[in-house]
């Protein structure tokens, strides 16, 4: 059954939304955080008047371990007035996990437009072939682009809330900060919940083709997907780049959730170190699957043709599938699946 040559017009839109969304958003606000990463923020407050009480503070932020005292409010660490511990978790954010993650992002999105200016679009090589096969199931691209939603929200939030008062102070001033800081709390406290369940539905949806085929994956990635040349190795339905883009999504979805439950409920009784241990465990588990999740939109959109309409359509073209999954186009042949209709076909062919 051939394709109808009648294309719709939402998939170069989708494509060009994507792209825009990714470079306007996640990369596009961190240039600014690159090349201003060593500025002293507190030179603002040079020149200012004394605290006659500076000395004491100083005196009193200088002792070494935890000192606590006594207090009326009885809970974990109430009697503890400076936490030592608190400055280190501060330094580190504002020293290593803000630059350092600028870097990676950066660093990944260059890498990409660096091949794709080297390389170009993967294209078919054979060409369309106007015959489909059918990919995936309605309910499996439900699974997939209610995850997508839930997951850009939160890695949107989560970048504003971690750059914002380097790069958004300066463009919305502080108020505009205040409000936009604000909303991306709110959003990313009501995503949280929603993630864990689409986590876990995700998982359970696409775990039996992630399960590992050793030689299979090993020779992929070996010849590291036939993206730096040579012939393309065979893989099944999804193929070990995939499968690696699987784990990372689900293992450090499992880092995200259980560090994100310690901080959104402080009345477990865990003290103040282990949510700054929680904070930085959430920030450099959230900046690894970020950075994969470029590679992963970039594959699926201009990094690859015919990528995309496989989770829009839920169809493939033959000659994609023999070339991108070569045995799991052999085990479709077999259950006599090759040539799917099109949802725009099907309605082509209905009576007016």
């Amino acid at each position: 059954m051939t394709m109808s040559t009648t294309k719709s017009s939402h998939g170069p839109l989708m494509l060009k939304g994507m792209l825009a969304t990714v470079l306007l958003v996640l990369i596009l606000p961190l240039m600014p955080y690159v090349f201003a990463v060593n500025t002293d923020v507190s030179s603002s407050v040079a020149g200012s008047v004394p605290n006659p009480g500076a000395d004491l503070w100083r005196a009193v932020r200088a002792r070494d371990g935890v000192v606590a005292g006594s207090s009326q409010v009885k809970g974990v660490e109430t009697g503890v007035l400076i936490d030592p511990a608190g400055k280190a978790w501060l330094e580190f954010r504002k020293e290593k996990l803000i630059p350092y993650s600028a870097y990676v992002f950066a660093g990944v999105a260059s890498a990409l437009l660096l091949y794709f200016l080297l390389h170009g679009r993967i294209r078919i090589k054979a060409g369309r072939s106007g015959v489909l096969v059918p990919r995936y199931s309605r309910y499996e691209r439900w699974v997939h682009w209610i995850m997508v939603v839930v997951f850009m929200t939160l890695a949107l939030t989560g970048v504003i809330l971690l750059y914002g008062r380097f790069v958004l102070i300066p463009l919305l001033g502080p108020e505009g900060f205040h409000m936009t800081a604000q909303i991306s709390k709110w959003l990313h406290d009501i995503m949280g919940p929603i993630f864990i369940i689409s986590l876990i539905v995700m998982a359970f949806t696409f775990f039996r083709e992630a399960i590992c085929r050793c030689k299979v994956d090993m020779i992929w990635f070996l010849r590291a997907g036939g993206y730096l040349g040579g012939k393309h190795p065979s893989s099944g339905k999804i193929n070990a780049g995939q499968k690696a883009w699987y784990w990372a999504v689900v293992l450090g979805g499992i880092v995200l959730i259980g560090s994100g439950l310690v901080m959104y409920f402080p009345n477990f009784q865990q003290g103040r170190e282990i949510m700054q241990n929680a904070n930085m465990i959430h920030g450099l588990a959230a900046v690894f699957v970020i950075a994969f999740m470029f590679i992963h939109i970039y594959l699926a959109s201009v990094g690859m043709e015919g990528s995309l309409e496989c989770m829009t359509s839920g169809n493939c073209d033959e000659n994609w599938a023999i070339e991108q999954h070569d045995l799991w186009y052999e085990e479709m042949k077999e259950e006599g699946r090759i040539g799917a209709q099109s949802s725009t076909e099907k309605q082509a062919q209905l009576p007016d």
